[in-house]
């Protein structure tokens, strides 16, 4: 006797299994359907699925239509079903740490260097309780410069991975800052995009300020202060965001 024969001998008659799944929730139901082939075929029927999907996944109804096809409510309820999960699921912690990493910060005009600063990542003091991308560092150098040299400050800021395995350029601007004399300076850059469509936007936004005092007609700088802000709330982004960012240039098996 085949297998199919043994397996439609052994199930209950379809009436049965149908007012038996009417009583089913959708994780029931899909469990049921690794009983048997017989049972997969019954319990995967449009009738038993189509209110489960209507009631959860509502937004889907017009996907058969829109493809010109037919498919069960049965899979489209997976579909949907599989969708939630992994916008639910938190994202995976980063490969790198701060630890791995070194900030490096110079400043400079049209004639000189004006300030070089090196940080490891491990020693940055960051701001709610280490939950936020954001950063002060005290400048030690207390070289003044014109007002006028405010104008065409040059700002770059590279991350460089420990061992100078590879580098990533944060900040790269010039004569674009903001400023307001006796508070502060302030300089911003849109992230490009990583992974496979870098070249466009990210939707994050690094910026730098800095600390400006006055002092015998010129400007000296006293601090500054590094972050990244997301461009939809204009807030400061986690840490752990800006590594999952960071890792897709600084990381060799993403180069």
């Amino acid at each position: 006797m085949s297998t199919r024969s043994l397996e439609m001998k052994s199930s209950p008659p379809w009436q049965i299994l149908d007012l038996v799944a009417h009583f089913l929730d959708p994780k029931s139901l899909a469990t049921s359907v690794c009983v048997c082939k017989s049972w997969a075929i019954f319990m995967s029927s449009d009738h038993l699925w189509q209110p489960f999907f209507s009631e959860h996944y509502p937004s889907l109804s017009n996907l058969p239509a829109a493809a010109a096809e037919s498919t069960s409510y049965h899979k489209l309820y997976s579909l949907g079903h599989a969708a939630e999960k992994r916008r639910l699921q938190p994202p995976p912690k980063p490969d790198l740490s701060l630890q791995h990493l070194i900030f490096s910060i110079d400043i400079r005009n049209h004639k000189e260097s004006i300030l070089t600063l090196v940080k490891p990542g491990g020693e940055v003091n960051l701001d709610n309780n280490g939950n936020i991308f954001r950063f002060d560092i005290d400048v030690e150098s207390k070289k003044s410069m014109g007002f006028e040299a405010l104008n065409g400050l040059k700002i770059t800021w590279n991350v460089v991975l420990k061992g100078f395995r590879s580098v990533f350029t944060m900040m790269d601007c010039e004569g674009k800052g903001s400023f307001i004399m006796g508070l502060e300076g302030w300089f911003s850059k849109e992230l490009p995009s990583a992974g496979c469509c870098s070249g466009g936007a990210s939707g994050l936004v690094v910026e730098l300020r800095l600390g400006l005092r006055e002092s015998r007609g010129k400007v000296v700088m006293e601090k500054m202060s590094v972050g990244v802000l997301s461009i939809v709330s204009w807030r400061y982004v986690g840490v752990n965001e800006v590594l999952r960012y960071l890792q897709h240039f600084l990381l060799p098996s993403n180069l």
